[in-house]
Formats: C-alpha cells, structure tokens, sequence
C-alpha cells in the first residue's frame, strides 16, 4: 500500500520544474531622431547561454550600492502656476502621467519644491514680507499664503496620486529683512537672525505638514555661492556651519521635525564646502547629507566627499538640460550619461533636474536675476504640453526605478555608459546610453546568461527583466 508521503511525493514529481534561466529582457528606447520617444520595442530580447562577444556589460546584483529616492524635477512656483491655470481634464491626465508609472506614465517619485520663490516665479515673495523697517525674529506674521495658490493646490493634486511622493525643500532667500543689503538679489543673513531664520524654517515645516505636505528633506540654501539671481542669499561655509550647528539643528531637534538637513546645494567644482562642514562634528551630527549641481565641476567630486564621509548621503539637487526645439535632434545620450548615470554611479540617492515646466517663452521667472533661458522638462501653452529632452532623460530612469531600488554593479564602459539597479519588486534595470557617433552591439551578462542588442549613435536604451 502507497503511503500518503510517497503519493505526495509522486505527485510533486509531476509538476513542472522551476525554471531558473533568465526571461526576456524588455527594451525601452529613446533615439535622437525622435523615431522612438521612450518607446517599448518588440520583440523583446532573449537571454542565452551563448558566449559573449565583443562589448560586454556585466550586472552583478551581489556587490549592492546606495539605495534611491527617487527621479524627478523642480516644481517652481512658475511651474505650479502653469500647472494650476490648465484646464482641469487635461491638468489631471498630465499628472497623471508624469506621477504614475502605469502605460504612458513616467513614475516621477521626487520633487523639489523653492521655500518662498524662487528665480522661476513670477514676482520675489518670502512667508514673511513686512513693510520696510520693521522685523518679526518670533515669525508671529509668519503665513504660507503665498503658495495657497498654486504650489499647495498642485501639491495636494499630486499627492493624491503618489502619496509617498518624496519633496526636497529649498530657500533661494531669507526673508529680505533679515539681510544685510535688504533687497531680493545678493546679501547676507545678518548673525542676529540666524535664531529667527532657524525659527521660519520650522515655521515651514509644521505648515506644509498642516496642508498634509510632508518635507522630506531640506536644503540649507540654494547655490549659497551664486549671487546672480533673483531671489539669492550668499552663506559661506564658516556662515553655515554656524547655523546649522547652533540654530538649524537645534532648532529642528526641539522642534520633533524629522525633515533632513542637506547642506550645500551648489556645484559640484568645490567640494572643500560640504567636506569644510562635515569636518565639524557639531554642525556634521545635524546634517544628512550634501546636495549638488553640475553647471561647474565633474560629477566624481560626489564619490569624493562619500569617500570621506560615507555615512553622509549624497545628492543631486539640480541642473538644466535643454532642447533646441521639437524640430532639432534630441541629443539625450549625454545628459543621461553625464547626469542620471553619472550622479547614481557616483552614490547619488536621486536626481533632480531643472525645472518641471516653463511656457514658449522660458518664463514664468523674476526680473533682473530670473532665468530667461530656463526651458522646462516639459513646455505647457495654455492647455497644449510639449514633452522636451529633460523629460525623457528623467523618464529612462524614473519609470522603471521606483523609491527604494538600489543600486548593483555594472561593468562601466567608456564607449557605452551604464547604471543597474535592483528594484523593490525584484526587477533589473540598466540604463545605457551610447555617446558615440557610432551605432554600438554588444552584449549583457546577468548570472551566467547574456542577451545581445544595439544602440544606435546617440540613443538610450532602459533595459528591464527579472
């Protein structure tokens, strides 16, 4: 007589084995003739256990790097506004997919939002504007006012969307009664309010929480070394060691705020200002981390200062990346190397680029100091959206790398630039672009098995299996 063991035992044997070869990888591809915009290709491509040949990339899931927040943009108050005024339909299927990752949408999972405005607003305003003489160091005229018409309602939009939705909060300015030139360009924050500064930072942070905005994370100063613009606030590194260490900090901690403090927010060509303040252990025990821009320097300057503190976080916080208009090639392959694969693979936990959205003209922005050439990732004329290069060079990451991917190893290739990731789900994403003036075949290695394919010159490809 069969036991029930053994007819388990038979009947187990009789079911399909698990297959542990890999499946198919899918390719999307974006190429410069516009001939595919982020655009699924078929077939998809087989893995094989046939050898490599020539270029290779091999991903390696065992050697785990930094994990990712999160790919998006700057949602100025300029870009809120051109936002809010759409009609409501087409507003909603916009937000949609720039904010879900389901069929056309891109997954956009980070924000960085201006604390007062920013040089792409349309007027200069902070949450504490008096008449000319007097002072507030309580913050007891202290209003969020200003954004209730177009950065708070857009906000609430998107995080019915995304709820988890990351923001980054950063200052262009004090406000102007508290500087040393009390104008809107240039200045500094006078010593006797950094304790009334430190208070209006925290004043923004419990009213955005208030509106059901939660501020992940908080820059000390935008560009603290950039006196061009309009709004702008010069803070040298003694200066903002200072704040953060003996009022920032402090005040954040009394406070029960859980919003990180990331220090710097400027180019990456002077790394001795972030690494100058993580040297100090009173300031370096409130900060998380350092943001960065790229309009100056190399991107390796980010695994210079992990090197030196690799506890601290790293961040990209922000740069432009333009078109020459819908009729000209999209040269995408760069950008994508230089900045979203540059900035992972040099520990950065997301990329942010500069801005969200702007109208045919690169405006809304300030006068004398705004960016008049500041063209947005997508370009919004009444109703009608223009998706422009900065879209896609975000889009190949942020679809297919959601918040709390991380970052595996990849073999990097001059002649072809690449990132992988491992995201929540299991999946495998590597980004590549091809910089060259040349097509490119070659192949890729994941656990023995390889699959074969080819960019042509300029194009990006994500490529994702599990």
């Amino acid at each position: 007589m069969i036991s029930k063991f053994t007819k388990l035992a038979l009947a187990m044997a009789m079911l399909p084995l698990p297959s542990f070869a890999q499946k198919d990888a899918s390719l999307w591809l974006t190429n410069p003739d516009r001939s595919a915009l982020l655009q699924l290709q078929t077939p998809s491509i087989p893995f094989t256990k046939a050898a490599a040949a020539g270029l290779t990339i091999d991903v390696d899931e065992t050697k785990k790097y930094q994990t990712i927040d999160g790919f998006g943009f700057a949602l100025t108050g300029g870009s809120a506004q051109l936002i809010a005024h759409m009609d409501p339909a087409a507003r909603a299927a916009l937000l949609r997919e720039l904010f879900t990752g389901d069929g056309d949408g891109i997954g956009v999972s980070y924000l960085r939002v201006s604390v007062g405005s920013s040089d792409m607003n349309d007027h200069v305003y902070s949450y504490d504007d008096l008449p000319q003489g007097e002072t507030d160091p309580d913050m007891a005229k202290f209003s969020l006012e200003p954004d209730r018409a177009d950065v708070i309602p857009v906000l609430k939009q998107i995080l019915a969307i995304d709820p988890k939705i990351k923001i980054l909060a950063s200052p262009w300015s004090a406000p102007l009664w508290m500087k040393t030139t009390g104008v809107a360009k240039g200045g500094v924050l006078k010593p006797e309010y950094f304790d009334a500064y430190a208070k209006y930072f925290v004043k923004y942070i419990l009213a955005m929480q208030a509106e059901g905005i939660t501020i992940d994370a908080l820059t000390v100063q935008n560009e603290p070394l950039n006196e061009k613009n309009t709004p702008s606030m010069l803070m040298l590194e003694s200066e903002q060691a200072d704040f953060i260490e003996n009022h920032l900090g402090p005040a954040f901690q009394k406070a029960g705020i859980k919003t990180r403090i990331v220090l710097y927010d400027h180019n990456l060509d002077h790394p001795a200002y972030p690494l100058s303040i993580l040297k100090d252990a009173g300031a370096a025990k409130y900060v998380d981390g350092t943001g960065f821009h790229l309009y100056g320097g190399t991107v390796d300057a980010m695994t210079q200062v992990h090197d030196a503190f690799p506890k601290k976080n790293m961040y990209f916080t922000e740069q432009m990346v333009t078109d020459r208009g819908s009729d000209a090639p999209l040269n995408i392959a760069r950008p994508e190397a230089r900045i979203v694969i540059g900035a992972t693979r040099n520990w950065s936990r997301n990329v942010l680029l500069w801005n969200l959205a702007a109208d045919p003209q690169f405006g809304p922005h300030t006068n004398d100091g705004g960016c008049p050439v500041c063209q947005g990732a997508i370009t919004i004329d009444g109703s009608r959206v223009t998706r422009n290069i900065a879209y896609y060079t975000v889009a190949h990451a942020s679809k297919f790398v959601p918040e709390g991917s991380v970052r595996i190893d990849s073999s990097n290739a001059d002649a072809l630039p690449n990132v992988a990731f491992v995201t929540p789900q299991g999946a495998k994403a590597l980004i590549v672009a091809n910089t060259s003036n040349s097509p490119k075949e070659f192949s890729v290695r994941y656990h023995g098995e390889i699959f074969s394919t080819s960019l042509g010159a300029g194009s990006v490809g994500t490529y994702v299996w599990r």
